[in-house]
């Protein structure tokens, strides 16, 4: 098992935005951190009040923004007009292209997410667009599933082989989850201490493994983190 510490991603701070790459990212590249398996993008983003980014573009990238504090208020070519608030998780697979704009609303409060990036199984298929609520879901001390390459009536479906959980667990819980096989694993600290088969990590900090049958988390203190379970690529 591999940790990534928060203080080890790279950081781009301007006057509207404040970002840590946990990834190769723009001008931040890290040729030991360029990816891990179909998960490239791992961005933990801060937008400032009345701010965000322009009109941009993408194409064959599996987009999933989750929102932790705030809001975000989205716009694209495919007519979608949305605004993703604390607890929303968005998919965006941009597949043939789509160009879009991500802006804080908010006139007094910074909007706080997760953006992250998957590699498609498939090319050159039609955009596609999905918004859904799980805040209220994830203080049950279990992994809730938020998105998934196979076909679930309650997550999201994505064009990756790749499942992500979103859970919160509060100080003393834990929870256990057998691994697949040949699949990997990243987990993503989104706030709090947790500790993965006795490997501490702490707010920011992502943790990787290929090789774990069984992964047991323990809370540490109130915390929430991500787990993306992840096809092993050869």
């Amino acid at each position: 098992m591999k940790i990534r510490h928060s203080s080890q991603r790279g950081q781009v701070k301007t006057d509207w935005l404040d970002t840590y790459h946990t990834f190769s990212f723009g001008s931040y590249h890290d040729p030991q951190y360029v990816g891990f398996q179909d998960l490239i993008v791992i961005n933990e983003d801060t937008i400032a009040p009345d701010s965000g980014f322009g009109a941009h573009s993408h194409a064959d990238m599996e987009i999933i923004t989750y929102v932790i504090s705030g809001e975000l208020e989205h716009k694209d070519s495919l007519g979608n007009s949305s605004v993703i608030r604390a607890g929303d998780v968005q998919y965006m697979s941009a597949g043939t292209g789509v160009v879009h704009s991500e802006y804080n609303p908010s006139k007094s409060q910074p909007v706080h997410l997760l953006q992250m990036w998957l590699h498609p199984t498939e090319r050159g298929l039609s955009p596609r667009y999905d918004q859904r609520h799980f805040g209220d879901e994830l203080s049950q001390g279990e992994l809730r599933l938020a998105a998934s390459g196979d076909d679930h009536p309650e997550a999201i479906q994505i064009r990756t082989d790749a499942r992500l959980y979103i859970t919160r667990l509060r100080a003393g819980q834990s929870l256990s989850h057998d691994m697949r096989m040949q699949r990997a694993g990243w987990l993503q600290v989104v706030y709090g201490r947790v500790s993965v088969n006795g490997q501490a990590a702490e707010s920011g900090d992502g943790l990787s493994w290929t090789d774990e049958r069984r992964i047991d988390v323990v809370a540490e203190s109130d915390a929430e983190f991500i787990f993306y379970d992840l096809a092993i690529k050869h």
